[in-house]
């Protein structure tokens, strides 16, 4: 299947923001998506995913039948529960080695590398059984279930999509409750990211990956409409975040705000949160559609592209890299040298995601080029 390059630069972008997301003291963390909109990364690894798996299906389906699509997608789950647990166990233990060298980070709980080294059988039991989900690798735990769950409900989505809609938002509706009934190691009820709530955006995205075809010449019917509705959601989106920047100055507009769009809670993926990304992927898909293609051709784009096509090895290597990069960022001095050494860490673990990226997609290359010079020793 030939690969979109804005797509897989979107997923590397995600990434990159996911990282210096959980950089608390990043500076360039002030460029990540959550600055601009009332979503953030994780709403758009998401969507992309689900956009992915729809894409997949399809061709595979129409390839070799529905058994090996179902096939296909069982061994992905299996993929990404195997990286949630490697992931984790690699996490605790590169948090306990930057305790041991008196490195302070606040990008994950401390607790974890106490864990792993006075009961490492039990933190990983945990793990497998989800019942903990270490704090940057929870998401990794909402996309097995989404993943697993794939081989039963894309089907009915390509088979009954009206229904699989009205089913989807009627189990949005009720996420909260029903997620309080999933047994998890967490002081709140459930899972910190609801499944019940985000499987709506990652069917959604299925849909628009499985039925693009069909679907966009309807709505490039409506296309000045959509374009308008989108551009106006993402405004008052951008007003919002302005508001809790300016901070209590802003603090009676953002009351006023506040009437019409309540509370917006990520975990559960709140309703302006949702139609805020859906709104965003229309405005890059169709009026800026070119522009991103350009942005695709350039070396950043290439490189953004790059991590986008590393998957769950970008993923968990972003996640260590926050991690170490936090550790790092939190000895710098106060002051202008200090801010300096901070941009610089940023720049640094967004290159390194880069080169790890770039190598692990070579990987077959340099392990022919090994194997042919271990033979001939």
């Amino acid at each position: 299947m030939k690969r979109i390059a804005a797509l897989d630069m979107l997923r590397g972008y995600a990434l990159v923001c996911i990282m210096l997301d959980h950089m608390p003291i990043s500076v360039l963390r002030n460029l990540t998506l959550s600055n601009f909109a009332v979503f953030d990364a994780a709403e758009l690894f998401v969507l992309l995913s689900g956009f992915l798996v729809g894409m997949v299906w399809i061709k595979i389906e129409a390839r070799d039948g529905r058994w090996a699509a179902q096939k296909r997608f069982l061994k992905r789950a299996l993929q990404v529960w195997l990286a949630l647990i490697i992931g984790s166990l690699v996490l605790a233990l590169l948090s306990a080695l930057l305790f041991e060298l008196q490195l302070n980070h606040t990008a994950v709980w401390f607790q974890y590398s106490r864990w792993i080294l006075e009961h490492p059988l039990g933190y990983l039991a945990t793990v497998a059984l989800m019942w903990m989900q270490p704090n940057l690798m929870d998401v990794l735990a909402l996309y097995v279930l989404l993943i697993a769950t794939a081989p039963v409900t894309v089907p009915f989505l390509l088979r009954y999509p009206w229904a699989a809609l009205a089913l989807s938002l009627l189990i949005w509706y009720f996420a909260e409750p029903l997620n309080a009934l999933v047994p998890n190691q967490r002081p709140g009820p459930g899972l910190l990211f609801n499944p019940f709530g985000w499987q709506l955006l990652f069917f959604v995205g299925v849909a628009m990956g499985a039925f693009r075809d069909r679907l966009m010449p309807v709505l490039m019917r409506r296309s000045r409409l959509l374009t308008c509705v989108s551009a106006a959601i993402l405004i008052f989106s951008l007003t919002i975040v302005i508001t809790w920047k300016i901070g209590p100055a802003a603090k009676p507009f953002a009351q006023f705000l506040r009437q019409f769009h309540g509370s917006i809670d990520k975990w559960s993926l709140d309703g302006l949160r949702l139609i805020s990304i859906l709104a965003a992927s229309w405005i890059v898909a169709v009026p800026l559609a070119r522009p991103f293609a350009w942005m695709a051709a350039t070396r950043p784009g290439e490189a953004l592209a790059e991590i986008g096509r590393g998957g769950l090895f970008s993923f968990v290597t972003c996640v260590l890299l926050s991690i170490w990069g936090d550790a790092m960022a939190m000895t710098a001095p106060p002051g202008g040298w200090g801010f300096a050494l901070r941009i610089g860490i940023d720049i640094w673990v967004t290159v390194a995601l880069w080169a790890a990226a770039a190598v692990w997609m070579r990987r077959e290359t340099w392990i022919a080029i090994l194997r042919a010079r271990w033979a001939g020793l």
